[in-house]
């Protein structure tokens, strides 16, 4: 139970930093592209590699700030970050096959899924 109270705690919080970012980052460009969501995902990105690297490399985190950090905070600011991570984890683990049709049918099959959940709705 402590573990989904931190994970609660923290995509509620990596939510709202999100919109924020968003918010504000569409008040600075004005453009088509989606400047906010890139950002958001690559920073996430950074963000969860720069996590994980300290937990691993200095046992830095405990699995409780772990939880909080990564699960929650990343998980809700983006889940590019988690497919990013998990693409990562295949590769170093010598996956490569996996790494592959994770990373192909992750990016296909969510834009297809976006283009059709909106062509749904019209």
């Amino acid at each position: 139970m402590r573990a989904i109270i931190f994970i609660w705690l923290g995509g509620g919080f990596g939510s709202v930093l999100r919109y924020l970012v968003q918010l504000g980052t569409s008040k600075l460009f004005t453009v088509t592209f989606p400047a906010g969501t890139f950002i958001v995902n690559i920073s996430g990105c950074f963000v969860i590699g720069l996590l994980y690297g300290l937990a691993t490399k200095y046992a830095a985190l405990t699995m409780e700030w772990r939880l909080f950090l990564i699960t929650g905070i990343c998980g809700g600011y983006t889940t590019f970050s988690s497919f990013s991570y998990e693409g990562i984890s295949l590769f170093r683990q010598e996956n490569y096959t996996y790494f592959i049709l994770y990373t192909v049918l992750s990016v296909v099959v969510g834009l297809l899924s976006t283009f059709y959940g909106m062509t749904v709705v019209k």
